[in-house]
This record gives structure tokens, sequence and C-alpha cells, in this order.
């Protein structure tokens, strides 16, 4: 469905010193540097896919989006998603796709929410009686009732992200562009938004490329990551992959009956330790979890036990410091 072939992308950049002077001397000469945002990238989504397009900042995940959104046109390689060429053919491109930008808005700033819904609706010429059945969805599913007649300069950032994602998918598109969608939102609007990327994605077998700085976004709706930094791409896989990869550690909190000896088990290193509670951090590479708690309930009167996965943060951490980037 989507194909990217040695896409590169470059900036020019103006350089100039801080200073009078050097402001003087820049409306005569300016000099310049070349910014590669992109450098050879290559990959392809499957349709109905997930698929967390992750990076530190500047590693060009949104310059990335844009090429594939038609907004951009690289200098040079192929990009080809549903048979168009997105900057080529956006006038019948852009009825496929629906985009998210955290930093910038597709809704008016003045006008009710309801009023944008309706200006997209003309702009995407969606048949009336389609429009209701898919905006009553919407409003009902994002939680917009009490919203959608508020201009949108009046609404919180978190208010305006769900009614911008609602203005995203008022046409049906087949493909989900979304930079940094949760940003600015709150734990329970976080869940819904996820809950309904994931309801779509199964429902209607949307296909969605995911850019963001939360991990928990990309643990909660994406199967498979891909990594680029400083314009290259550096890992293209499943997370369980990297997890298998980098989630050795585990951390085990065992509560027991009052003991003062301490413990020491071969392969865990203690984090925490009292008389009646002890945290481990267990390296799953040299033994398993569950000789750990075999080995605890050997020691001590356990009376709970619980077992922590590694962070997807920090997995993702590892990757980076693996990269250099």
């Amino acid at each position: 469905m989507i194909q990217l072939e040695g896409i590169t992308k470059s900036y020019k950049v103006a350089k100039r010193a801080t200073g009078l002077k050097q402001a003087a001397k820049a409306l005569f000469y300016r000099e310049h540097t070349m910014v590669n945002a992109l450098k050879d990238i290559s990959f392809s989504i499957n349709q109905g896919e997930i698929v967390g397009y992750i990076g530190p900042n500047g590693a060009g995940k949104s310059t990335t989006i844009k090429v594939m959104s038609g907004i951009l046109v690289p200098d040079t390689g192929k990009c080809t998603i549903m048979g168009y060429t997105p900057w080529k053919d956006r006038t019948q491109y852009v009825k496929n796709i629906g985009v998210v930008f955290g930093q910038r808005s597709q809704l008016w700033w003045d006008v009710p929410v309801m009023d944008s819904f309706e200006l997209l609706k003309d702009i995407y010429k969606v048949p009336q009686q389609e429009y209701k059945s898919t905006i009553g969805q919407l409003i009902q599913t994002l939680e917009l009732q009490e919203i959608v007649n508020t201009p949108v300069r009046q609404l919180s950032l978190g208010q305006r992200m769900r009614c911008e994602i609602a203005a995203s998918l008022i046409h049906n598109p087949k493909i989900l562009f979304l930079d940094e969608p949760t940003i600015g939102l709150d734990a329970v609007s976080k869940i819904a938004v996820r809950q309904f990327i994931k309801t779509i994605n199964k429902e209607k077998g949307v296909t969605v490329i995911l850019t963001t700085h939360d991990m928990n976004d990309i643990e909660a709706l994406a199967d498979r990551v891909i990594l680029v930094g400083k314009g290259s791409l550096l890992y293209d896989g499943q997370l369980e992959e990297l997890r298998k990869r980098f989630g050795t550690k585990k951390i085990i909190t065992a509560d027991y009956q009052k003991n003062r000896n301490q413990i020491d088990i071969p392969g865990t290193a203690t984090l925490s330790w009292s008389p009646e509670r002890v945290i481990l951090s267990v390296d799953t590479a040299q033994i398993k979890t569950s000789d750990v708690i075999t080995q605890l309930s050997n020691q001590r009167d356990l009376t709970d036990v619980t077992i922590e996965t590694q962070p997807i943060e920090d997995i993702i951490v590892q990757l980076y410091k693996e990269y250099q980037i």
C-alpha cells in the first residue's frame, strides 16, 4: 500500500552570527548550509498496519510524513501510495488520507468546531447521509458533544486535538498519518484516543502511521516500529523483537514474613531491601523469572509477588544509544 524507495530531502538553511554588524552584513550577503533531513529512506507498509515511526527530535519524522502526505517534494527517490505519487496526484490522493499534525490545525480558529466540520465535508464532497453517520460516530466516540459548538480558539489543547482527529476522519480515509496526536491530552483523553484508533483500524482497516515521543502510545497501538535518526533509517521491525533484544530486565517485588537475613540470588541485583520486602532486578538472560521466585519461596515465607517488565521507554533509549543518536 505504501512504498518508499531512496527518499532524500535537504534544506538550505541561512547562517548568521549575532550582533548588529552581522545583521547589517546579512542584508547584502548571507551564508547558507545544507541540512540533510532524509537520506535514502526506504520502507513499505501494508494495508491495515499500525506502524510507530519514531526517533529523537530532528530525526526526520515529520519530514517523512510531509513527503508521504504530498506537502513536500523530495530531492530524489520514489514514493508510491495506493498507486499515487503524493505530490503529483494530490487532488485524487488526498481524498484517501487523513493527517493530524500536533502543532498545526486544520480547523478554522474563529468559528465553532461544527462549522469547520461542515466546511471540510464540502471540501471533500462527502455525501450528506454519509457525513451525518460518520460525524455522529466521531462525536460520540471522541466525546465532543459539549464542545462542537464552541469556537476553536476557546478550546484547550487537549480538546482541540480530539477535534483535529475527528476532522481528519470526516471523509473516511484509508490511511491516517498522526504526528504527535496525543500531545497535550490528559490521561483519560489519551486512553480514549488510543482506543478509537484501535477501533477504526480493526473495524475499517485504516492504515495508521504514528509519530510520537510518547512511547506508551507506541506500546498501546503499534506492533511494528521504524526508527530514524539523523535522517537515516536505522531499524525496521516488530516491537516484540525489540523487547526480546533489549528487554531482558524484569523487576520482582516480593513481600514476605519478617526476616532479617539478606537475599542473594545469582543473576539478580537488589534494588531495595527491608525485613519484610525486597525489590530485585532480574537479568532473564542469566536466570528465569520462575527460578527467582522458586528461590525466593525457598528462602522466605512469601505473602505477595509482583513482576514488572522493563518500560518501553528504557528499551527505546537503549536502541538510541546503540545507534548513537
